[in-house]
């Protein structure tokens, strides 16, 4: 029966994966979510609801456009896949509880926020805001008033910390060390995790993206690398494998 449910979760999180590229590539660029439906990007040609179905479109297309005949990007499928694969990935974490709940609402943010930060180098203030709000609601309704009130001030200690890091990253390197966009973030992350693990998203995701960024580099070395989608892997990492701060401190007390 756990199968069957993850199987469930697998092919929601395909579906609302394939909503929430929409949303990160044409709420940066200002665009409509629902104007003009989807469509070819190369010619345009609007998609019938069979060239809509999450990963199956791929192949039954053979990976081409019905009307161009141009090549449609593996990433769809793939981003897809990985989506539904996050969702099935929290119900195994947290079965059927209300903290799965905030967990889907939480990984749905991190997933608009790694296409839009990845392709435009934006976190748009709508997602936080959204996010944030709908955040706030399922804490309050499933904890109570005392636990929203503790995880907002989780909220703005994790954003005055990361904001300080900033200011001392500027310092260093004598220009911009991160963007507004990521301190917000870090809110939501204390928001949802609590302060100290909302910092250690920022270890993780240095972590993460460290050997990633010097590849980079080395190819082009003037060009500017987003911290949003490393956070939110870090995020991703202590949110699905349900670390808590009293484990960490087992951990370095060893």
């Amino acid at each position: 029966m756990q199968l069957y449910y993850m199987l469930c979760l697998f092919v929601l999180g395909t579906l609302l994966g394939s909503f929430f590229n929409v949303v990160g590539w044409r709420l940066p660029k200002g665009e409509s979510l629902v104007s003009p439906p989807s469509h070819c990007p190369k010619c345009n040609h609007r998609l019938k609801y069979w060239e809509l179905i999450p990963i199956l479109s791929f192949f039954f297309q053979r990976g081409k456009c019905t009307s161009c005949k141009q090549k449609i990007s593996w990433f769809y499928p793939i981003f897809e896949f990985c989506c539904g694969l996050l969702f099935a990935l929290a119900f195994l974490a947290y079965g059927w509880t209300w903290e799965l709940l905030i967990s889907l609402t939480f990984i749905s943010m991190l997933i608009i926020i790694m296409v839009s930060d990845y392709n435009f180098m934006i976190i748009p203030d709508e997602v936080l805001i959204f996010f944030g709000t709908a955040l706030s609601i399922e804490i309050w309704f499933i904890s109570g008033y005392q636990a929203l009130l503790n995880g907002l001030g989780n909220g703005c200690i994790a954003m005055i910390i990361i904001l300080l890091l900033k200011l001392f990253g500027d310092f260093l390197f004598k220009r911009e060390s991160m963007g507004g966009g990521d301190i917000k973030l870090l809110f939501v992350f204390g928001l949802v995790l609590g302060w100290p693990l909302a910092i250690l998203t920022i270890l993780l995701g240095s972590i993460i993206g460290l050997p990633i960024s010097l590849i980079v580099l080395c190819k082009k070395k003037n060009h500017e690398i987003p911290f949003g989608p490393f956070l939110s892997l870090g995020a991703l990492v202590i949110i699905l494998t349900k670390v808590d701060i009293n484990m960490i401190i087992d951990l370095l007390t060893i």
